[in-house]
């Protein structure tokens, strides 16, 4: 699973300091002035070394310039004058995801949340590390801690319908990103994303719809045609499909996947010499996928270039042994090429991993 990985938000501060250091800092972080803000913390913390807002706000300056190791240093300076800090375990927490470190970053959100439950912002946080982790149903419970909190934005609708998407809750991930559509028209990503909730749940047309929308708002994501040309697919039109691969490859020519699924779907429309292509391409890009491989043995052997369809086959045997139906496919190959003895060797094989077709093709065909 991807990490997830989310915007740097400046929050109010509870206590904040009245220097005039500190407030001009606060004010060129407003701006994205972190370096700037930085060197004004650097001089207020050099004539107040206790003074923990001064730690904080440099902390998160720290995370501003994407330097996750000195906001953590500084974060710690702060509990160090206050253990009982919440704001700094809450952004403490949010460095460690950022360098990979969830469990720790858990640790120091769970302190957060136990200081003071009403903390929305370290539930959030809680629930991304929980996702990292893969601990979906945890990470389902803090995002809905984040929205019974409030307030309810697009992005904390968003977080739980991703993680109800995950979990296979597919209908209510659909009422979720459209409750974040309701606060936010504008973000493409949301349309994409319950475009593919009703892909999921067969609903093609509408999602068709969403990655219109989506598409409209972003037209330069590959990922959007692809994923509208799956639906497109998904209700026969084969045209529309192919048009939309085309143009996610015109976008992004260095991801084989899309050369995969456009050769499946040329296979589909029989056009065979450019699946293998297709598949061709992705093997350039991605040598050590199998499928690549089985899905050009496919088309080759539409071609009865039977020969051919073996050597792939048998590059996906040595790249994933395990798989009964690459025999069985294979077997199949070579009985079309009157090489009995070596079919049926395969075949047995299939059969022996539990493929019940092989069973029958072997009753059939060797003796």
């Amino acid at each position: 699973m991807k990490k997830v990985f989310f915007l740097f938000v400046l929050l109010p501060l509870i206590g904040w300091s009245q220097g005039d250091a500190v407030e001009a800092a606060r004010k060129k972080m407003e701006a994205g002035k972190f370096a700037e803000a930085k060197a004004d913390l650097t001089k207020s913390i050099a004539t107040n070394a206790r003074n923990k807002v001064a730690f904080l706000l440099r902390g998160r300056a720290h995370m501003g310039l994407n330097d996750f190791y000195g906001a953590i240093g500084d974060f710690n300076f702060a509990l160090e004058i206050d253990s009982t800090y919440t704001e700094a375990l809450n952004y403490r927490g949010e460095s460690k995801i950022n360098l990979g470190d969830d469990e720790a970053a858990i640790l120091d959100l769970t302190k957060a949340i136990k200081l003071n439950p009403r903390y929305a912002d370290a539930y959030t946080n809680r629930g991304f590390a929980y996702y990292n982790i893969e601990d979906l149903q945890a990470a389902y419970f803090d995002f809905s801690k984040a929205l019974e909190l409030g307030p309810p934005d697009a992005d904390k609708y968003f977080n739980r319908g991703l993680v109800k998407a995950e979990l296979g809750e597919f209908v209510s991930a659909i009422d979720d990103y459209t409750k974040a559509i309701e606060f936010d028209k504008t973000d493409a990503n949301l349309y994409n994303y319950r475009g593919v909730a009703y892909y999921n749940t067969t609903n093609f047309e509408k999602a068709i719809l969403d990655y219109n929308e989506a598409i409209r708002l972003d037209p330069k994501d590959a990922f959007k045609f692809e994923n509208r040309a799956l639906a497109k697919t998904a209700t026969e039109d084969l045209k529309g499909a192919l048009s939309d691969y085309n143009k996610a490859i015109e976008l992004d020519g260095e991801d084989p996947e899309t050369f995969n699924l456009r050769g499946v779907l040329k296979h589909t429309m029989e056009d065979y010499d450019g699946a293998i292509a297709d598949y061709t391409k992705a093997l350039e890009l991605d040598d050590t996928n199998p499928t690549y491989y089985d899905n050009r043995a496919w088309s080759k052997t539409e071609k009865e270039n039977y020969a051919g369809a073996v050597e792939d086959y048998t590059a996906s045997i040595e790249l994933y042994p395990s798989d009964p139906e690459t025999y069985y496919q294979r077997g199949l190959v070579k009985l079309l090429m009157n090489n009995n003895y070596d079919g049926c060797l395969d075949l047995k094989r299939a059969d022996e991993m539990g493929l019940p077709d092989a069973k029958a093709a072997i009753r059939k065909n060797c003796k």
